[in-house]
């Protein structure tokens, strides 16, 4: 394996990565839920709906060509 020259500008700037990191954000709340779904009103499954459709966007973020990242 072998990492692109760039990579500290990719992984700051990358909206492939910022998505992923949303996605694992999202992930741990919803791991959360048993313990805090008293005190917020979220629908069953919805954490895990965002985190899909989190983790749909970053894949394509990750094949398009991003113009600001140098």
């Amino acid at each position: 394996m072998r990492l692109v020259e760039n990579w500290r500008a990719v992984l700051a700037r990358a909206w492939s990565v910022r998505l992923l990191l949303l996605a694992g954000l999202l992930s741990g709340f919803e791991a959360a839920m048993p313990f805090v779904g008293d005190f917020l009103p979220i629908p069953s499954g919805a954490l895990a709906a965002l985190t899909t459709l989190v983790v749909a966007g970053a894949f394509v973020a990750r094949i398009v060509a991003q113009k600001d990242i140098r």
